[in-house]
């Protein structure tokens, strides 16, 4: 093999040698390195020589392998395939292993190996090879010029396609072919994809899509560890929710034992004993305290047993003569009042060491039943009877359950008085009466009827209930009716009349049994004062209880109405008001 010295191109024969020769003296000489011309070809082979002898051997070289990748004829096609093939092989030698496909034996078996398959599998370690020299000898420039002297506008190896100029060319190929290329180039206009995830930049949009796979998988596999951690979290949470839901209904439910236990002990229902129990403790406290002597606690001790033996009252809390006492008052007094109504005869029962803090129902019961006693009316029911104590006014009341009255009421007291500091109320009260033949109703006035939390629906009905007899009488009228059970939230009151004052306002005269037997003696003075009967007036102002609830006397029952009024009692209802 020959190869030129002027343009390195290589023959086969010195005769195809001379007759490239005259193609160069044919036309001007012109250095391929600095573009002298003007000279004879001796003289050019001489300046070429001295004066660019390493760059002619470089570009020797790549002249060697662009003829393999760029052939300049279709008659040289097969020659430079076979060249190609030679330096490849050389280059590619290490690789010949790992890449059967890239040896020459192979290539020598394949002989319709297209020309694009054969670059495609050989570009990158040509390349390499190049880029590593031109680095070297920094002729990238001078590799340009070199190859379009020489060979004219280069040709797409892949598609045939004629550029101008080589880098015109290889942005071609590198644009055009880049799914070819192992190793994308800089200087690209290609286009480019950005990983949306990581911002990685790919040439190849199935790449970029198996790399977003990739992100995606780990992304699917921390999700499921996030959502392994999560159910953790959850579970954690759902274990402090579930301890922090059973310590609340455990508070919960000692609060509402322990308000359980309170009211059973505000109601008389915890088992500490009953009347006799209670008067015996706190009269044995007053001996402690000195406030009692000890001959005074045995005589006490002494009448409470005997009261309690004949079930009547031993009247040591009793106060009478409290009606006549207010009718001489409302007489020769009281020049603010207009009219006034007053109940029957009447006497005021307070509480004493044995029921203090629970006993006002019983109380208030004793008063009604000591007008009852003194009024005519009502001596064929009650005929022989006396005002009982406590204990025995429990006792009655379970009597009553046990004949069929108010099964509602007895369930939830137990069926169970005696022995107990029980508080009873209006329907306690009504069916005591109805079972001694006392006709009486209850009317509930379930929630205000004026401003500011009054009641004045409550005092015009007391008013008809009093004035109904005696229209038009004198400034006093001391009316034949019993007096009244007032109930209201925590206590209960006796009412024993109603006075109307000049400007019409309307106030209560009300018996409390809080009120001890030394004030209440106050009011059988002869000179009563104004101040005296403060305890007793009251007016709407000072009655703004939610609700109150009343019993009122009608008259006597018929045994057949007993019974009657017993099965209503049943299922209990009461007149409402409003």
């Amino acid at each position: 093999m020959l190869s030129c010295d002027i343009c390195g191109e290589t023959v086969t024969s010195e005769p195809d040698m001379k007759a490239h020769l005259i193609v160069h003296l044919e036309n001007e000489i012109v250095c391929p390195f600095c573009k002298l011309s003007g000279v004879s070809y001796d003289e050019m082979c001489f300046h070429i020589e001295t004066a660019h002898f390493e760059q002619n051997t470089l570009e020797r070289n790549f002249e060697r392998i662009n003829t393999v990748q760029f052939g300049t004829s279709d008659n040289k096609k097969d020659n430079t395939l076979q060249c190609g093939m030679e330096v490849n092989s050389s280059i590619l030698s290490g690789c010949a292993s790992n890449h059967p496909k890239n040896s020459s034996q192979c290539l020598t078996k394949d002989s319709t190996l297209k020309h694009e398959t054969f670059y495609s599998e050989n570009l990158t370690e040509s390349r390499k090879f190049l880029k590593s020299r031109e680095k070297q000898s920094g002729l990238t420039e001078v590799k340009g010029s070199i190859y379009e002297t020489t060979y004219g506008p280069p040709e797409c190896p892949f598609c045939g396609k004629i550029e101008e100029h080589s880098e015109d060319m290889e942005t071609h190929v590198k644009t055009t072919h880049a799914n070819l290329l192992d190793i994308p180039l800089e200087d690209c206009d290609q286009p480019l994809y950005d990983c949306p995830m990581c911002g990685l930049i790919c040439t190849n949009y199935h790449i970029l899509q198996e790399h977003v796979d990739l992100h995606l998988e780990e992304n699917s596999f921390c999700q499921g560890m996030d959502r392994v951690q999560c159910s953790g979290d959850l579970q954690l949470a759902h274990q402090l929710q579930q301890e922090e839901d059973r310590k609340r209904r455990s508070e919960e439910s000692r609060q509402e034992i322990e308000e359980f236990q309170k009211l059973q002990r505000q109601y008389g229902l915890d088992n500490s004993g009953g009347y006799k129990q209670q008067q015996l403790r706190n009269m044995e406290i007053e001996v402690n305290r000195g406030r009692m002597p000890p001959s005074e606690f045995h005589r006490r001790k002494a009448d409470m047993m005997e009261s309690l033996a004949i079930g009547i009252d031993d009247g040591k809390t009793k106060t009478s003569g409290i009606i006549e006492a207010l009718h001489r008052y409302y007489q020769n007094a009281a020049t603010d009042v207009r009219q006034v109504w007053l109940s029957s005869v009447v006497d005021h029962f307070h509480s004493s060491l044995g029921d203090k803090g629970w006993g006002c129902g019983y109380r208030n019961f004793q008063m009604l039943l000591s007008s009852l006693l003194q009024n005519d009316a009502y001596d064929d029911c009650l005929k022989g009877m006396s005002v009982p104590c406590i204990p025995k006014i429990q006792s009655m009341i379970e009597d009553a359950w046990k004949e069929g009255f108010d099964p509602q009421g007895a369930s939830q007291l137990n069926n169970r008085l005696q022995g107990t500091k029980a508080w009873i109320g209006a329907c306690e009260v009504y069916i005591l009466l109805t079972s001694l033949r006392v006709k009486c109703h209850i009317v509930d006035f379930h929630k205000s009827t004026g401003p500011l939390g009054t009641h004045p629906r409550l005092f015009e009905w007391i008013l008809n209930y009093y004035s109904s007899e005696g229209e038009g009488s004198p400034k006093v009228v001391c009316t034949s009716k019993p007096p009244i059970y007032l109930q209201h939230q925590g206590h209960s009151r006796t009412v024993i009349g109603i006075e109307e004052k000049k400007n019409r306002t309307l106030c209560l005269l009300i018996l409390d049994p809080g009120c001890p037997s030394r004030e209440m003696q106050k009011l059988l003075k002869q000179d009563v004062e104004a101040s005296s009967l403060k305890q007793l007036r009251k007016s709407m102002g000072n009655l703004k209880h939610k609700q109150y609830q009343i019993v009122a006397v009608e008259g006597a029952l018929s045994p057949e109405e007993k019974v009657a009024r017993r099965q209503d009692s049943q299922v209990f209802t009461a007149e409402k008001i409003p």
